[in-house]
């Protein structure tokens, strides 16, 4: 992988190119067809997998993983293996129930529907309303712009540079954003699934170089959760694909 910091900087999806996935990770003997648990087809960077699974870790859940690498190969995810079970070639999928869900908020709401403890979503509809709102404002709105798939588009000159600024775009928003939903965590004082996509994000910022002195309500709310259990055992340098000079 080496140090660059646009290197598998992409959460959810890479170049084009065919690539046989590991379906047996390492520790993780389990094929696909054979485990009764749930199954996260994930790469350690992933934003979008960090998001699954931390609700996985929060709600107690356990759970095999199958790495998917999004830069050996030319991209793993994009095999005809992976392709069947997602479509769009892209990180998190998750075997769950005799299904494959993909997209990493159906399968957070999905586990909070089928496994509600601890509540990853108020039951105020108000305040559910601004979990959702703050979900997507990252998920769908800063996200996918600074997505490897993207910056390869811009041209490498020009990557960091993109990257930054659209972060710095997203992040004036949410700012404000936050600062009216925000308690302790970034609605209220209870972790939710806007808490899941929040640190993702700030790690890819951080990733990028963006100067997070002007949003102290994110550095403020990330702190907090990155000193929770789920965030520290689901972090990217905690998982069976991180390579050996990135692991904690």
């Amino acid at each position: 992988m080496g140090s660059h910091p646009l290197q598998g900087s992409s959460p959810c999806s890479a170049s084009s190119g065919r690539g046989a996935i590991p379906w047996e990770a390492k520790g993780h003997h389990t094929t696909m067809t054979e485990s009764s648990k749930p199954i996260l087809y994930s790469y350690f960077r992933s934003s979008c997998s960090w998001r699954v699974r931390i609700a996985l870790a929060l709600k107690g859940i356990d759970y095999e993983t199958i790495p998917v690498n999004l830069i050996k190969d030319q991209g793993q995810q994009f095999s005809e293996e992976f392709q069947a079970l997602n479509p769009m070639k892209q990180v998190p999928a998750l075997k769950i129930d005799g299904i494959t869900i993909s997209q990493s908020l159906a399968i957070i709401e999905f586990l909070e529907e089928t496994r509600p403890t601890p509540r990853l979503l108020p039951k105020d509809p108000k305040k559910r309303a601004q979990v959702r709102m703050i979900s997507d404002t990252i998920a769908s709105g800063i996200q996918p712009l600074q997505n490897l798939s993207v910056l390869k588009q811009v041209g490498q000159e020009n990557q960091l540079a993109w990257a930054q600024k659209v972060i710095h775009t997203g992040f004036n928003a949410l700012e404000q954003i936050l600062r009216n939903t925000a308690g302790k965590y970034c609605v209220g004082d209870e972790v939710s699934m806007a808490d899941l996509c929040l640190v993702p994000q700030v790690a890819n910022a951080e990733r990028f170089k963006v100067d997070l002195t002007p949003y102290p309500t994110i550095s403020r709310i990330n702190k907090t959760l990155l000193a929770l259990e789920a965030f520290q055992v689901s972090h990217p340098c905690r998982q069976p694909d991180t390579p050996p000079e990135l692991r904690a």
